[in-house]
């Protein structure tokens, strides 16, 4: 193992090792989870108390603006809460009674279907195995007479005698006796005493939240941003309206599709529609299964009421109807199409939630996994949480690029590539992503990262994916205007797309542009300057020049001479590792100005150097014509190099056509002069 290799493993190995302040944060983490799941019996009030807050907030402002005072508008929001919820629970009870009490006449029409059910299935299926014994031999001998029947065993009891159940259920003739007041107490009130004990905490603590509004982001602005008030501040403010935009948006969904869940039962003839339709409400907070939860009750009770099958399709068909225009039109179109969560984390933190707070927390994952989104995109120290669970891509289309080469998975480049040429132009992909990811790869060349194999590797993948985007014109996509016919494209201009303009045809040229390939492409000596030469080369062809490709290496001092000067208008050479090879590219444009004298001589240092001191250094030094730092640029400086020289052969052209055009005449003017 070489000394570079083995530095790159000690880096990798020291990288791997976790360091003290990761281990803290596990510990943290640990804590955290372990208080959450202690304490929930006062956590779940308090999170229900936040939750609310933000679906009261817009009704406290609206009667702020309504003159009202601080404290009446709270009451009067926090009455309203509880108002609304009272009438759901005292609708819920009423409707259970209902049901309950016409429940025993759906008893036989239950029974029946599982009967039919039951021969149709389990009757069928022991037909079948009678047949099956009928057809196999029977092993067992039959019993001769007088044979000895097996005595009973001990342990039985003989004929039907053997102990007897006392009277009135007990075993010692103990009667069990009426049931006590407080067992009464303890079986009905019980249950009723601990939801409404936690509504009067949730209320009391919205109370005084919403009173104590300022107060509370004062010092959550003193623990997490007191070092930019300002930032802090708008971006709470902006966190604030967004979770209530969302949260009243969600309810006010939830609550149209339980409307409409009520109404469709309610002409299919189902009992106790508003039950079903604010059950199917209430579960639509369970994000994915939650609505189909809710449909299985309603399912359930359609086959128990309806001695046929018509109820039971009706209220299948209106679920599955209603959820997906639901979900798939009217929430895209609300939402703007994004939550701003990962379907993947939204599913995780229904587990979590669930398994740490049971039941509520159920319908609490969404609403609490939104709001750590939240605070993850504008606290700093809290980013972590929106790269987990929000649905920003958790890497840049430069880093995906990267890894995805690393991976040796050039189908997902190409997707990748497909998908952003949908908003960019050809050379703007190639400029903001390719060039950019084979600069990383050059740092990790350059760190001992990546050896020579793996860097060719990369560099042809890169001339792949080159020749699989050859039929993508280099063009920003046409923008949808709104009102636009999506068929008829609107009118483009030659300044649209970077690089934005043609160069002239060949016949309007004069000297070496004339040829094929007036451009000579060298590459640097890396395989990564190779793969940007490919891309320039690509580019210019799109653009009217034709172009060769050379090495650097074939134009070392020994072979410099052999190089065939005819048809050579510009040189461009490409550099993506700079480092090491200055020195060499500086003797490689001496070398060039010797042999192709009067040939402009362009260096493009892909992509922009980031130490802009260094960079001019760089630039005084090297000896080129023109330095760029983007194929844009290349591109344009070699059209605009072919565009003077069209220029400069239009005067050449007219002069040539006007001796010509001036002899047409003389003609009848010499013999007029030979006859005087």
């Amino acid at each position: 193992m070489s000394d570079t290799e083995r530095g790159a493993a000690a880096q990798i190995q020291a990288a791997d090792s976790p360091t003290s302040s990761e281990l803290l944060t596990l510990a943290v983490g640990v804590v955290v989870v372990a208080a959450l799941y202690l304490a929930r019996d006062v956590l779940v009030p308090i999170t229900l108390a936040m939750l609310l807050t933000f679906v009261l907030a817009p009704l406290v402002r609206a009667l702020r603006w309504l003159r009202l005072g601080r404290v009446p508008a709270v009451l009067v929001s926090v009455v309203f809460a509880l108002a609304v919820m009272s009438s759901i629970g005292a609708m819920i009870g009423s409707q259970i009674a209902t049901f309950a009490q016409d429940f025993p006449r759906y008893e036989s029409t239950i029974r029946e279907k599982v009967e039919t059910v039951r021969d149709q299935t389990l009757g069928r299926i022991s037909r079948l195995m009678e047949h099956v014994e009928q057809m196999q031999p029977s092993d067992a001998q039959p019993s001769q007479p007088g044979a000895p029947q097996a005595a009973p065993s001990q342990g039985e009891p003989q004929g039907q005698g053997g102990p007897k159940p006392a009277p009135n259920g007990g075993q010692n003739g103990e009667g069990a006796g009426p049931p006590s007041t407080m067992s009464l107490v303890q079986r009905y009130v019980s249950p009723v005493l601990s939801p409404l004990a936690t509504l009067g905490i949730v209320l009391v603590f919205v109370t005084f939240i919403l009173l104590q509004k300022e107060d509370l982001r004062d010092r959550f602005i003193r623990l997490f941003g007191s070092r930019d008030l300002h930032r802090t501040t708008v971006a709470l403010n902006d966190a604030g309206r967004r979770l209530s935009k969302f949260f009243l948006t969600q309810l006010a969904l939830n609550t149209a599709f339980g409307v409409l869940v009520t109404v469709g039962l309610y002409f299919i003839g189902l009992p106790s529609p508003v039950l079903w339709g604010i059950l199917a409400g209430l579960c639509r907070f369970v994000p994915y299964v939650g609505a189909w939860i809710a449909a299985a009750l309603p399912l359930i009770v359609a086959a128990a009421v309806d001695p046929g099958w018509t109820m039971f399709l009706y209220t299948a068909a209106l679920f599955v109807i209603t959820e997906p225009v639901m979900g798939q039109v009217v929430e895209p179109v609300v939402y703007g199409h994004s939550t701003g969560l990962s379907p993947v984390s939204v599913l995780i933190a229904t587990v979590f939630w669930t398994w740490l707070w049971g039941p509520i927390g159920l319908v609490l994952a969404t609403p609490l996994t939104l709001c750590l989104v939240v605070l993850g995109r504008h606290v700093e120290r809290l980013e972590f949480l929106d790269v987990l669970l929000g649905d920003r891509p958790a890497l840049t289309a430069t880093e995906t690029f990267y890894q995805r080469m690393l991976a040796a998975d050039p189908d997902e480049v190409q997707d990748q590539a497909e998908t952003l040429l949908k908003t960019r132009s050809l050379s703007g992909y190639y400029d903001e992503v390719a060039l950019r990811g084979l600069a990383l790869a050059a740092e990790d060349s350059l760190r001992g990262v990546l050896g020579p194999s793996r860097i060719r590797r990369i560099a042809d993948s890169v001339r792949d994916l080159v020749e699989e985007l050859d039929e993508y014109d280099d063009r920003e996509p046409a923008p949808v205007i709104e009102g636009a016919s999506p068929v008829e494209p609107p009118p483009e201009s030659d300044d649209d797309a970077p690089p934005g303009r043609m160069a002239p045809p060949v016949e309007a040229r004069t000297g070496a542009w004339r040829c094929p390939s007036p451009v000579l492409c060298i590459a640097g000596a890396s395989p990564l300057d190779e793969a940007a030469t490919a891309m320039l080369m690509q580019l210019l062809g799109k653009h009217g020049l034709g172009a060769r490709e050379l090495t650097s290496d074939r134009l070392s001092r020994v072979h410099v001479a052999g190089l065939n000067r005819d048809g050579i208008a510009f040189v461009c050479i490409s550099l993506v590792e700079t480092t090491g090879n200055l020195a060499r590219t500086r003797y490689l444009i001496r070398r060039l100005r010797r042999q192709l004298p009067g040939v402009p001589v362009l260096v493009g240092l892909w992509p922009p150097q980031a130490d802009a001191p260094e960079g001019e250094s760089v630039r005084t030094t090297m000896g080129a014509d023109l330095y760029v730092d983007s194929l844009t640029d290349a591109v344009n400086a070699c059209v605009d190099a072919a565009s003077a020289a069209a220029r400069q052969a239009e005067p050449e052209q007219a002069a040539a056509a006007e001796p010509s055009t001036v002899a047409s005449p003389s003609p009848p003017v010499v013999p007029a002069a030979a006859g005087a």
